[in-house]
C-alpha cells in the first residue's frame, strides 16, 4: 500500500483505506478501486469503484436521510453518514469530506500528496516496500526493506497499513503539501528518525522495458495502477513492441484503479468481445473491448496477492478469453462495485452496489484468480520462460 493516491489497497478501514492508494504497493492512489459508469444522478463524478464486499449494499436513501437530518440539526454530515455505513457492515464503504474527495480524484489522475513510499505488513512489522525516486523519502535515504516503527512519535504496532499510509498522506488531520511527518525507522538493528516534508508527487503508472538486447526480446510492461491514461499507455506499448516480441504484463502489487482504463488495456490484446459483466442493484451490465487489438502476440500476465480490483478484472478477461497465460500467486479477490453519492454539505459517500464477473462468469470477490502456473519468489523468471516457450522472445 502506498501513501500515494489510487486507493491501491483494501478499504475496510474507512477513510484510511480509501485514501491510502494505494495502489496496493503502488504509489499514488487511495484504496483499491475500479471505475465504471456513474450511477445516474447520484454521484459527483464518473467514477464507480470496483471493490470487495460480501454484505448487502447500504441503503442509499438511509444514508442520505441521515445526512440531511444531521445538516438540519447543525451536526456533522460526514459523521452521520459514517455511522450508517458502519452499522451496515459494508466494510468497503467510505465517506469523504470535500477535501478528501478532491485528493482522491487527483489520485486517479496520478498525483497525490505524500512522502513517496509504499508500505506493507510482514508479520508483526510494517516495512517499506517501495520508495518513489526523487520523492521526500528517497532524498532522505529511506530504502525498501526499512522497518516503520513510529509515526509522529506514535508506535505503529498493529495499526492497519491503510491507516499508516493515510497518516503519511495527512488524511484526516488536515495536513497537506508542505506539512511535516516524523518517521521512526529501523535498518539492520539501527534505529533513527527522519522528518519528511509532504510534497505533491506524480506517479508513473506504466513503465516499459526490453528483457534483452535481441531484436525479438520480450517487452515487460509493468502497470502499477490503473489511473487515467494507463490503458492507453499499455496499448501504445503493445503497438510499439517489435514484431515477434512477446509481452510480459506485470500486474503484481497493482491494487486497481479505473475499470475503464483496464478495459482499454484489455483492448490492446483483444479484437472486441466481452471483458467483464457487472450488476448494479440487480441490473446487469457488460463491458466490451474495442476491436482491433493484437491477438497474435504471445502474452504472459504476472500476478500476486497484491493484484486487486481492476487489475483482477483485466487478468480474468485475458485468462478466460484464452489470450494470455497467467503466472504467479492467487490474486486478492476484490470484485464488488461501489458508486459515489453526493451528500449535503459536499461530503461524498461511496457505497457497495454490486459485483463484477469475468467473461466466463467467475465471481472474483472473496475468491481471487488462481494463475495457470503458480509460482513463488521466482515468478518473473518462470514467466519469462513460459513467454519464451510461446515464441515471444527471451
Amino acid at each position: 500500500m502506498s501513501d500515494g493516491g489510487h486507493r491501491f489497497g483494501p478499504r475496510g478501514l474507512r477513510r484510511g483505506a480509501a485514501l491510502a492508494l494505494v495502489f496496493g504497493c503502488a504509489l499514488a492512489t487511495a484504496a483499491a478501486t475500479g471505475s465504471l459508469p456513474q450511477d445516474p444522478g447520484s454521484g459527483p463524478g464518473p467514477q464507480t469503484r470496483a471493490v470487495s464486499s460480501t454484505v448487502a449494499p447500504v441503503d442509499r436513501d438511509e444514508i442520505e436521510d441521515a445526512a440531511a437530518e444531521a445538516e438540519a440539526d447543525g451536526k456533522s454530515v460526514k459523521d452521520a453518514a459514517e455511522e450508517v455505513v458502519s452499522r451496515s457492515g459494508d466494510r468497503w464503504g467510505a465517506v469523504y469530506d470535500e477535501r478528501e474527495y478532491e485528493e482522491f480524484e487527483q489520485a486517479l489522475d496520478g498525483t497525490y500528496t505524500g512522502v513517496g513510499l509504499s508500505a506493507r505488513r510482514a508479520g508483526r512489522d510494517v516495512t517499506v516496500s517501495r520508495v518513489q525516486p526523487g520523492g521526500p523519502a528517497d532524498r532522505a535515504g529511506i530504502r525498501a526493506g526499512d522497518l516503520l516503527r513510529t509515526l509522529d512519535g506514535r508506535a505503529i504496532g498493529k495499526r492497519p497499513v491503510a491507516e499508516v499510509v493515510a497518516s503519511l498522506r495527512g488524511d484526516g488531520t488536515g495536513e497537506a503539501e508542505g506539512s511535516r511527518v516524523e518517521l521512526g525507522l529501523v535498518r539492520e538493528g539501527r534505529s533513527w528518525t527522519e522528518t519528511l516534508e509532504r510534497a505533491r508527487l506524480t506517479t508513473e503508472a506504466v513503465t516499459v522495458r526490453r528483457l534483452g538486447d535481441e531484436p525479438s526480446a520480450a517487452v515487460l510492461v509493468k502497470v502499477a495502477a490503473f489511473t487515467k491514461g494507463a490503458g492507453a499507455d499499455v496499448r501504445d506499448a503493445v503497438r510499439d513492441a517489435p514484431d515477434g516480441a512477446g509481452i510480459l504484463l506485470d500486474l503484481r502489487a497493482n491494487s486497481g484503479g479505473l475499470v475503464a482504463e483496464a478495459v482499454v488495456a484489455a483492448s490492446a490484446f483483444l479484437d472486441g468481445g466481452l471483458v467483464a459483466t457487472y450488476d448494479v442493484r440487480g441490473d446487469q451490465h457488460a463491458l466490451y473491448a474495442d476491436p482491433g487489438g493484437d491477438t497474435d502476440r504471445p502474452v504472459v500476465v504476472l500476478v500476486d496477492g497484491g493484484t486487486m480490483s481492476a487489475a483482477e478484472l483485466l487478468t480474468g478477461a485475458l485468462q478466460d478469453r484464452g489470450r494470455a497465460v497467467t503466472v504467479g500467486s492467487p490474486t486478492f479477490g476484490k470484485g464488488s462495485v461501489q458508486m459515489p453519492s453526493r451528500l449535503p454539505g459536499g461530503s461524498v459517500a461511496e457505497l457497495t452496489v454490486g459485483h463484477y464477473r469475468t467473461p466466463g462468469g467467475r465471481n472474483v470477490d472473496g475468491r481471487g484468480i488462481t494463475p495457470d502456473l503458480v509460482a513463488g519468489e521466482r515468478a518473473q523468471q518462470r514467466a519469462e520462460t513460459v513467454l519464451s516457450g510461446l515464441g515471444g522472445g527471451s
